[in-house]
C-alpha cells in the first residue's frame, strides 16, 4: 500500500495533515509521560506497600476506557507475581462486589474521579474496611478524597483537537500500571523462573524452557566394556540414535552414528569403550532449554546428556533437538 503523491513526488495535503495529526499526538502523550515521571511522589511507594501488605489480590476497577486500562493493568500484575482481578464497575453493583473482599486491596482508576458507576466499589470498600487506592486527575473528586492513598495524575491536555478524547489521560494510567507492577516485580526480585510459571505457553514460555522440562530420564546407557552387539540393541531400543557409555556409574563417552560409520572394520567384536568418543558434550539440567540447543548447533549433534554439575559424571537425562523444536525453543 502506497500514500497518493503530486506529480512532483511530495506527500498530498491531505495526507501531510494526517500525518501531522498522528505525530502531534504521539508527541503530546510522551510529553505527558515525561511529566508523570517527574510528578510521582510518596503516594506511588505507599501504593506499593499497601499491595505488598496485603493477604489477598488486587482488585482492579474503572470505567469505559479508563476500564480497559484497568483490565490490562490486572493482567500485569497478575503475570509479574502480584495476584489481581479486574472486576467491572457495573457488574460489582449486581453481584461482583463479593469478589472484593477483606485482605484484597482495590486499585480504581478514573480520571475526573466522579465516575457514577464506581460509587457501589468506593462505598463497599469503606464498610468493610478494604484498602483503596485511587488513580485520579482531579485532588477535589470524591474518588480522591475516599481513597486511602490517591496517585494524581497530573495536569496534561489531552492529545485529541477537541480536549475530550480520553487518550493523554489513558496513556499516563496504563504507564502508572506498568511503573507499579515492575517496582513490585523488582522489589519482590522477581526471576525469569517466576515469570516463566505464569507464561508456560507461546515463544516466551518455550524461551523460558529449562532443559530438565523437555529431558527424557529412560536413558540409553550401557557400560564400557559392554560388546558393541548390546550396545546397538540399545541404541535401537531407546530410539535417540546414540548411546552413553559410562565407567562405574559415571558418562565418560558416547557412540554416535559417526562412531559406527568409522569402526565398521570389525564393529561387533569391539566393545563400547573402543568405540565412543570420549568426554561428550553435557548440559546441566537447570540451563535453559536455549543453551542446549546453542551447544548442539555449534557441535553438529542432535542430542546431549544432562549432568548435573553438583554430581559430576552422573546423567540425569537426555534431550534431543527434537524435543526442543516441538517445546518451540527453536
Amino acid at each position: 500500500m502506497t500514500f497518493s503523491t503530486t506529480e512532483t513526488g511530495t506527500l498530498d495535503p491531505g495526507v501531510t495533515d494526517i500525518l501531522a495529526a498522528g505525530q502531534r499526538v504521539i508527541r503530546r502523550e510522551a510529553e505527558a509521560l515525561l511529566i508523570l515521571a517527574d510528578h510521582l511522589g510518596p503516594s506511588f511507594a505507599q501504593a506499593a506497600e499497601l499491595i505488598m501488605a496485603a493477604t489477598g489480590r488486587v482488585i482492579v476497577s474503572g470505567m469505559g476506557k479508563s476500564g480497559h486500562v484497568a483490565r490490562k493493568i490486572a493482567a500485569t500484575l497478575a503475570s509479574t507475581g502480584t495476584p489481581a482481578h479486574f472486576v467491572h464497575p457495573g457488574e460489582a453493583s449486581h453481584g461482583d462486589l463479593g469478589m472484593l473482599t477483606k485482605g484484597d486491596v482495590s486499585l480504581v482508576l478514573s480520571n475526573s474521579g466522579e465516575t457514577v458507576e464506581l460509587a457501589d466499589i468506593i462505598a463497599h470498600t469503606r464498610r468493610f474496611g478494604i484498602p483503596l487506592i485511587a488513580v485520579a486527575a482531579r485532588r477535589d473528586s470524591t474518588l480522591v478524597r475516599q481513597a486511602d492513598v490517591a496517585i494524581l495524575l497530573p495536569d496534561a491536555p489531552e492529545a485529541c483537537a477537541t480536549g475530550i478524547v480520553p487518550t493523554t489521560s489513558t496513556t499516563m494510567m496504563l504507564a502508572l500500571g506498568d511503573a507499579l507492577a515492575v517496582a513490585l516485580m523488582e522489589h519482590r526480585a522477581f526471576t525469569p523462573e517466576h515469570f516463566r510459571l505464569f507464561h508456560p505457553g507461546g515463544k516466551l514460555g518455550a524461551k523460558l524452557l529449562k532443559v530438565r522440562d523437555l529431558m527424557h530420564v529412560d536413558l540409553p546407557l550401557i557400560e564400557a566394556d559392554s560388546p558393541m552387539t548390546e550396545a546397538l540393541l540399545v541404541i535401537s531400543q531407546k530410539g535417540f540414535g546414540v548411546v552413553g557409555v559410562t565407567e562405574a556409574g559415571a558418562l565418560v563417552g558416547i557412540i554416535t552414528d559417526g562412531d559406527l560409520r568409522r569402526h565398521m572394520d570389525g564393529l561387533l567384536s569391539l566393545t563400547a569403550g573402543a568405540v565412543m568418543t570420549r568426554s561428550p558434550a553435557t548440559v546441566a539440567p537447570d540451563a535453559l532449554a536455549e543453551a542446549a540447543v546453542l551447544v548442539m548447533n555449534e557441535r553438529k549433534i542432535t542430542c546431549l546428556f544432562a549432568v548435573d554439575p553438583a554430581q559430576p559424571g552422573r546423567a540425569h537425562g537426555i534431550v534431543h533437538i527434537h524435543d526442543c523444536l516441538r517445546a518451540g525453543v527453536i
